[in-house]
């Protein structure tokens, strides 16, 4: 059988048999063929690769923010803003933003109508053009919400993208608007804390802690707000403060804005009539011409002034609201609001010290205050003779209810200014603060202030078991060339408790209008008292704040006035 095998192969042609050169062509083919699958499988494995890390390891193109200047946009993470309690006045939320690379946009006409007709607030017209320029990047539409977002996905125009931002957000809207303010689209302060603690927002942190109380906050809003629509009032405002730490619990401005949706609201709207508006405080006033003469000695709360007639200086004729025609005490002028009582207290002092004085307290310049709404007071210069008469009874000067609130503190906490605050105090921090008037002086004010709700002008703010005394005033509004006698500010000034004091309460209304309840006035002692009395109830059980025994021996003490009054 093998010599038979043998014999077959022996008859097999020579050509075909592998020789040197065929084998060497198969060997080389072969390995063409390993480098190429090679290069396959390497290709393969990197697209495979892209496909994992696109889809599993990072977030979606659209989500992720735009590489122009891989940088952070402007304002990320700005810090948030809280009331005394830690609740949230402002914070950030996350969101995205459309833009374009035009030099992508296949069809710049056909993208502006579509996203026209996708988006509200798009000039199709102007984004037409600005997807036609040369530019590699332009913002379509800033602060999309979610839907608005997957509407814009869903069109699959080539050229969009999506960048994180964050939009600014303010959970109480209105309430807070005047006092938290607000920011621009690129996160930058414009109003309010937002703008005066700017640069400590964006540097992130701890957040900002306010001193207001969103809860007396939205107290003094319903209660100013109920007061304007009962008087048909233009305007009003609303200040709590702690007398002794010069921080503000609530600041209410109406009408206001809210925070989140301001071009919607007027320039109006925006303005802050405690602490950028001036006006004549008129009777408020008084306060610091019997604080004047107290402290400087040149009258005691028995003095006797002559209020039996009015006083002429030139062409002016200076009379009572409600004349006593008589002589009058130190005290009977006060609790009777005497304009004519006052001047002649003013008069005892002089014009010089008269200014003196009201420097040394703060009235003749802008509070120290966090805010950069914060206005400077309207006073006489040259400081006339005229000037001294009328300043004493509260005309002829404007301020700021703030400015004005902050001295008044200063009258009743016992004779210590401190600058108003927006901040809030740690427990057992030192308040920087200055002596303006005597503690005896102090003493007195609060006594005839109290004397004036029990018995006086503003017996409508009383509320028992409370002790709260203050100063009524109805000033007409200043216009160009004189007075309106048709327009008037009400407002009223006081704290509570007064025996030992610890909130200053304030509210003025712009142009109330008297109705039937008021028997037609419209002065302070109809229209705002009442509404001091309420937010007084509302805020003392707010704190817990348990009402005194009046007729406690201790209480007497503090508030008995040892003249006699009619």
């Amino acid at each position: 059988m093998a010599s038979r095998v043998g014999e077959i192969l022996a008859r097999v042609p020579a050509r075909l048999t592998i020789d040197g050169t065929a084998k060497e062509a198969l060997e080389t083919a072969r390995t063409r063929l390993i480098v190429a699958g090679s290069l396959f499988a390497l290709a393969f494995s990197v697209i495979a690769a892209r496909l994992v890390d696109v889809t599993v390891l990072r977030e979606p193109r659209e989500q992720r923010p735009l590489r122009i200047a891989d940088t952070r946009p402007q304002g990320m993470d700005r810090a948030d803003i809280v009331d005394r309690n830690g609740v949230l006045l402002a914070t950030s939320l996350v969101n995205q933003s459309l833009s374009a690379n035009p030099r992508l946009v296949l069809d710049p006409a056909e993208a502006a109508a579509k996203l026209a007709r996708t988006l509200n607030g798009i000039n199709e017209r102007d984004l037409a053009q600005r997807l036609s320029s040369d530019r590699s990047f332009v913002w379509v539409q800033r602060n999309l919400t979610p839907r608005q977002q997957e509407a814009v996905i869903r069109i699959g125009i080539p050229g969009l993208q999506f960048q994180r931002e964050e939009r600014r957000v303010y959970p109480h809207g209105e309430i807070s608007g005047h006092v938290v303010g607000f920011t621009d689209i690129d996160k930058n302060g414009l109003m309010g804390a937002e703008q005066a603690f700017d640069e400590r927002l964006k540097n992130r942190g701890e957040p900002l802690q306010l001193s207001i109380d969103i809860r007396t906050q939205h107290i003094l809003r319903e209660e100013v707000s109920a007061a304007m629509r009962e008087f048909n009032a233009i305007g009003g405002a609303a200040l709590l403060m702690d007398v002794e730490t010069g921080e503000v619990h609530a600041m209410v401005s109406l009408p206001d804005f809210d925070s989140n949706n301001r071009g919607s609201d007027g320039q109006d709207n925006r303005f802050n009539r405690i602490a950028l508006g001036t006006y004549e405080p008129g009777s408020a006033f008084k306060t610091f011409t019997a604080a004047m003469a107290l402290d400087y000695g040149t009258a005691n709360l028995g003095t006797p002034l002559d209020a039996t007639r009015p006083i002429k200086s030139g062409r002016f004729t200076i009379s009572d609201y409600k004349p006593q025609h008589r002589v009058m005490n130190l005290t009977e002028v006060f609790m009777h609001s005497s304009n004519i009582g006052s001047v002649r207290l003013a008069e005892v002092v002089g014009r010089d010290r008269q200014r003196e004085f009201l420097s040394r307290v703060g009235l003749l310049r802008a509070p120290s205050f966090e805010l950069p709404e914060n206005a400077a007071p309207i006073v006489p210069n040259p400081w006339r003779e005229t000037s001294m008469m009328t300043v004493s009874f509260g005309h002829g000067v404007s301020l700021s209810p703030l400015a004005l609130s902050a001295s008044t503190a200063a009258m009743v906490n016992g004779g210590i200014y401190r600058a108003p605050t927006i901040l809030r105090r740690q427990p057992g921090e030192a308040v920087p603060g200055e002596r303006v008037v005597s503690q005896r002086t102090s003493e007195q004010v609060r006594r005839l202030m109290r004397l004036v709700v029990e018995k006086g002008t503003a017996k409508s703010a009383n509320v028992p078991g409370y002790l709260v005394g203050g100063k009524t005033g109805t000033a007409e509004k200043v216009v160009a060339g004189g007075y309106r006698k048709d327009a008037r500010i009400s407002s009223f000034v006081g704290a509570f408790p007064m025996n030992s004091p610890k909130f200053l309460v304030y509210m003025m209304l712009d142009e109330p209008k008297g109705n039937k309840s008021t028997y037609g006035y419209a002065t302070a002692g109809w229209v705002v008292a009442p509404t001091i009395q309420r937010i007084v109830q509302r805020v003392a059980v707010l704190y817990g704040m348990p009402p005194l025994d009046e007729a406690a021996p201790e209480v007497r003490d503090k508030m008995t006035i040892n003249v006699a009054v009619r």
